[in-house]
């Protein structure tokens, strides 16, 4: 795997990758972490609120920070490592799922990808084509053929089930899969992201880098009754972002939309959203949002996190200072030397 994407542009991640949101599953909070003194100081009142008041808990809590960001610091080679293993071991059960088709496309998304295509646009013409949710300037729409999602699940399945090394998404999602490793980045997830999401960011959110994505991370999450049922509230490492139920067979587990992540939770009325297989939500990637447990079943989701270099350049959404940039592999974390090339706006709150 090379550092260079995307036309031989070498992309970056941020310096606070490694001490800026972290998440305590056991007190659903994210931490940033420099020292043990800065640590106390910031969150012992908090965390003591939370039910860490022994000793015991306060070093449990250490170690774990400690182990998060001993992986965070290791994470491009590992997974440099884990994506060459997975290439040299694992067969795929279905490759032409590896690469992009429009036969997997559904109808109706290609038609509004036609529409996002044409010269005679009007934001009245694409309102009709697309389906606005209770959370504002979140939208619905069907992405794939059921029997694409059907055989993309299928090879999942088949990837989980084998002998090959897996990374996992994030510190939230404990049962997932790094798309990059798999393979999928150039021949399907990187055109899915020129060609057709594109088109349509762009249009929709132009004032929060929609007209300028360059990069993406991609990863599939499952919830399970044994395993995670849920997504605590959060934001995404992210300009826009795609979330697209695959399956399979479950009930409840609905998205939740706050505003956006400037505003403090107190303040904020949630709107829930339904999830629907083969179709997805685009909303944006500073929405503050989490998902609610399924009841039963088994849910796989497609999550493609969008980055547009001009805007994180300015400003890295996840320590909210001017970054200090990191080498990283592939994609990173979408960061470029390039600030020259920065838009003067920002995502702005409506």
């Amino acid at each position: 795997m090379t550092n260079k994407e995307d036309g031989n542009r070498q992309f970056y991640i941020c310096n606070c990758f490694t001490t800026d949101n972290i998440f305590l599953e056991d007190y659903k909070i994210h931490v940033r972490f420099l020292s043990e003194q800065q640590f106390r100081l910031d969150y012992q009142t908090l965390l003591m609120r939370l039910g860490c008041v022994t000793d015991q808990q306060f070093e449990d809590v250490f170690n774990k920070i400690s182990q998060e960001v001993d992986r965070r610091r290791r994470l491009g080679v590992t997974s440099a490592e884990r994506a060459a293993a997975i290439k040299d071991t694992y067969r795929p059960l279905h490759p032409h799922v590896y690469h992009l088709q429009e036969s997997y496309l559904a109808p109706k998304f290609k038609q509004i990808i036609e529409y996002c295509r044409s010269s005679d646009i009007s934001e009245e013409g694409l309102g009709d084509l697309l389906q606005e949710e209770a959370a504002p300037r979140v939208y619905r729409f069907p992405v794939f053929e059921k029997s694409f999602c059907e055989e993309l699940v299928e090879e999942l399945e088949h990837f989980e089930q084998s002998s090959a090394p897996k990374g996992r998404p994030n510190t939230m999602n404990h049962y997932g899969i790094l798309l990059n490793e798999l393979g999928f980045d150039e021949g399907f997830l990187t055109p899915l992201r020129e060609l057709y999401l594109h088109p349509l960011a762009s249009l929709l959110y132009p004032d929060c880098g929609g007209r300028g994505l360059d990069s993406h991370k991609a990863f599939v999450v499952k919830y399970d009754m044994n395993e995670d049922l849920e997504l605590s509230y959060h934001y995404d490492n992210a300009e826009v972002t795609l979330n697209v139920s695959l399956g399979k067979d479950f009930t409840e587990g609905n998205l939740y939309f706050g505003d956006m992540r400037q505003v403090p939770l107190s303040e904020t009325e949630c709107s829930e959203v339904e999830h629907r297989v083969t179709e997805g939500l685009l909303h944006r990637g500073q929405h503050m949002h989490g998902a609610l447990p399924i009841s039963s079943g088994q849910r796989w989701n497609l999550i493609i996190w969008m980055r547009a270099s001009h805007e994180r350049n300015k400003l890295c959404p996840m320590c909210n200072r001017r970054p200090t940039l990191v080498e990283g592999e592939g994609f990173a974390d979408g960061f470029t030397k390039h600030p020259e090339a920065a838009l003067n706006h920002s995502c702005v709150l409506t």
